[in-house]
């Protein structure tokens, strides 16, 4: 079951039903050889249940010399499919094109607990490389061997080994796994290369997979359709929180063809096609009892202060009563920003069908094993005869590590005896998300005649700690978290609230960088200058000065309506500095963001090129979030539910972007996905109050929020 030799994504095509478990794939492998390889950061991330298992990744060298990965990380845009192979292929010494990814398959590929938080480099990389480096070894091994000569006379070149005194005495991988199967360890622990070395690591690549998606040629979870799949329309309450108290579903069984279904609350209306799906459920006559609304998008603050538990310290040194005493000048602000949702391209899709026992599940899911145990929960059968497959997934942002559609999906294909998509509409996807939490950040500091920072006492409300840590050099200082950013209903938000790209670093890094920027205000000094008095990590240091060269920053007051600004951040090991400027029209408040320039040092970029991608694709979703993205609500009542009055950033909108990877490829990998996106609103607000003179304290910063401003100032 290979994959074709063109293809280098995961095997999605795979013929519905198959029942194969891991073991039985590896029996059916034939000629290859098989490397197994630990990995302890997997290892620490795995809960104890998964630990009888006795290997974390796979990587299987074909009896043609081609080169599969197993890998329980998806792809969703960020591009792993094709870092992740330059990893192997430059440890294995083969050529970038023979990999082939096979990616997010439960009964192929290891356990994972999910493409989230940056981890993916940072945490499967090391482990994908040393297997990369033990293959290796173990193929030096056998030519030997073959060859009659000892390992040290032997030399790898593009998955053939060869004696360094006689290149013509050479094998292809190829050669030495024909006919054979063969399960084997290094004695030693595999050294993995150091940068010197490095033939395809740290070098610009396209990605593998662009040409596909261009051309439309991409495989989504809703391109599967398996034989006599029918369409699913599920009737959905008005709002959360509302039970269904009666339903008539006369109307829907007039349809032609349609099968209407019921489970306890779940009310489905199946068809071959999905107009007619639609149809029947409009037909559908229901009644809810809704709770009543007691909150909204404007009194949902005040709420959550009222509701928040206890804190959790964060980080703490000094003494804050000495540090206030010493202050010449105390700013106590408060920081708002509203719950924003997910909105990706691709909404929540997944085709299950069951042969047998066996369930299988096609899904948009960042977390195939989260789904395949949520499915056997649903269905009450064991997790060995659930099977997820996520092929390409259209965006998630943490999101999609919610399987509603994948578990309606398999709970309808088991009581129709069909298989069954689950397609959410757009407004289903903004009425059935979580979102980003709203949260309050609370921030009293000061500062002493000199214009040091005297003391700094934080406290966030629902975002959680990510990012809340702060990293300049003040004495006296506290940070405090109160409540998660993770919830639902009943409880302090009135919806389920999640993971939104790099959960709560986007509210804390606005918080932290606004009040500097406040401070060195009143201080007298440029911002510039103000952060690199208060910083001693030379990481940070050289991210700011490079942003800084970059930009051309100057002291100099900008004019004409033009702003700049900087904000500073850390997340997922990546150390980040962002400069923008903005024009602001004072007269309706809009924001036109002109020029966006981004340093970041992630230690060793594995694909440059791929990097600078993400960086600007955080930058465009920051946007969103820092001008216009919010979700109003009444309650429940989600009042949002298309793109018609939820805006995300346009094309239009787009500024100058210039990104710069600050080179440290002897430092090990960071996280890449999300890191350039925290700054985004906090450098935004910055221009903003340097263009305008007042301060916005509230995300999303709309022209409505900035003339309200104005007029008050």
């Amino acid at each position: 079951m290979e994959n074709d030799k063109n293809t280098e994504l995961q095997v999605t095509d795979s013929v519905p039903g198959l029942t194969m478990t891991r073991r039985g794939f590896l029996q059916t492998l034939g000629g290859g050889v098989i490397i197994l390889f630990m990995g302890d950061d997997l290892l620490a991330q795995r809960p104890a249940r998964q630990l009888d298992q006795d290997f974390n990744a796979l990587l299987r060298i074909g009896q043609d010399g081609r080169v599969t990965c197993f890998t329980g990380k998806i792809e969703m845009g960020q591009g792993v499919v094709t870092s992740l192979a330059q990893m192997l292929a430059d440890e294995l010494e083969v050529p970038l094109d023979s990999v082939d990814m096979v990616m997010g398959d439960t009964d192929l590929c290891p356990w994972d607990a999910g493409t989230h938080g940056s981890m993916t480099t940072r945490f499967f990389g090391p482990p994908l490389r040393a297997a990369g480096a033990e293959a290796k070894g173990v193929l030096l091994e056998l030519a030997a061997e073959r060859l009659a000569r000892p390992v040290e006379q032997l030399a790898v070149e593009n998955g053939a080994v060869f004696d360094r005194t006689d290149k013509n005495t050479r094998v292809s991988y190829a050669q030495l796994t024909k006919g054979k199967k063969i399960v084997r360890r290094l004695k030693s622990p595999p050294v993995v290369k150091t940068p010197g070395s490095f033939k395809i690591i740290g070098k610009p690549v396209t990605r593998r997979d662009a040409l596909e998606k261009v051309t439309g040629k991409a495989k989504f979870a809703g391109d599967v359709r398996p034989e006599g799949m029918l369409y699913a329309r599920i009737l959905r309450p008005p709002v959360h929180g509302a039970t269904l108290k009666s339903v008539d579903v006369s109307g829907a069984k007039e349809v032609k063809g349609a099968q209407v279904v019921r489970d306890g609350d779940l009310v489905a209306v199946l068809h071959e096609h999905p107009d007619q799906a639609e149809l029947a459920l409009s037909k559908i006559k229901a009644e809810f009892s809704t709770p009543e609304a007691t909150v909204d998008d404007v009194t949902i603050f005040d709420h959550l202060l009222k509701a928040a538990p206890e804190g959790e310290e964060v980080s703490a040194g000094g003494d804050l009563k000495k540090g206030e005493a010493c202050a010449a000048a105390v700013f106590e602000n408060t920081y708002l920003n509203s719950y924003v949702a997910h909105a990706p391209i691709e909404p929540h899709t997944a085709v299950a069908q069951i042969v047998g026992k066996k369930t299988t599940v096609w899904a948009s899911t960042q977390g195939p094993f989260g789904a395949k145990d949520e499915i056997a929960r649903a269905l009450g059968c064991p997790p060995e005869d659930v099977r997820v497959i996520a092929p390409f997934v259209g965006g998630g942002f943490g999101g999609k590590e919610r399987n509603l559609q994948a578990v309606e999906a398999a709970r309808l294909a088991k009581l129709s005896g069909r298989p069954v998509q689950v397609a959410w509409s757009r407004a289903e996807e903004f009425f059935d998300d979580s979102f980003r939490p709203a949260a309050v950040v609370k921030i009293r500091s000061g500062i002493t005649d000199s214009g040091e920072i005297a003391f700094w006492d934080y406290r966030v409300y629902f975002a959680g700690s990510r990012g809340a840590e702060q990293f300049y050099n003040i004495e006296d200082h506290a940070t405090v978290s109160h409540g998660s950013a993770w919830g639902g209903g009943p409880g302090p938000h009135p919806f389920a609230t999640g993971a939104w790209r790099a959960p709560g670093n986007n509210t804390n890094t606005f918080a932290r960088e606004s009040q500097i920027d406040i401070m060195a205000a009143k201080a007298g000094t440029d911002p510039v200058e103000f952060r690199l008095r208060h910083l001693q990590d030379e990481k940070m240091r050289r991210v700011l000065t490079t942003a800084a060269r970059k930009f051309g920053w100057t002291p100099a007051r900008p004019s004409g309506g033009r702003g700049y600004g900087v904000a500073l951040g850390i997340d997922s090991g990546t150390f980040v500095a962002a400069m923008a400027e903005v024009e602001v029209d004072k007269k309706t408040g809009a924001v036109q963001v002109k020029r966006i320039v981004c340093a970041q040092d992630m230690g060793l970029a594995i694909n440059p090129e791929g990097a600078k991608i993400q960086m600007e694709g955080c930058i465009t979703m920051g946007l969103g979030y820092a001008l216009t993205e919010e979700v109003h609500f009444k309650g429940g009542d989600i009042l949002d539910r298309n793109f018609d009055t939820y805006q995300i950033p346009r094309f239009s909108w787009l500024p100058q972007i210039e990104t710069v990877l600050v080179e440290d490829p002897d430092a090990p990998a960071q996280g890449g996905g999300e890191p350039a996106i925290i700054t985004t609103g906090a450098v935004v607000a910055n221009a903003i109050c340097s263009a305008t003179g007042v301060r916005l304290f509230q995300l999303p910063m709309t022209p409505k929020r900035i003339l309200e401003a104005l007029r008050k100032r």
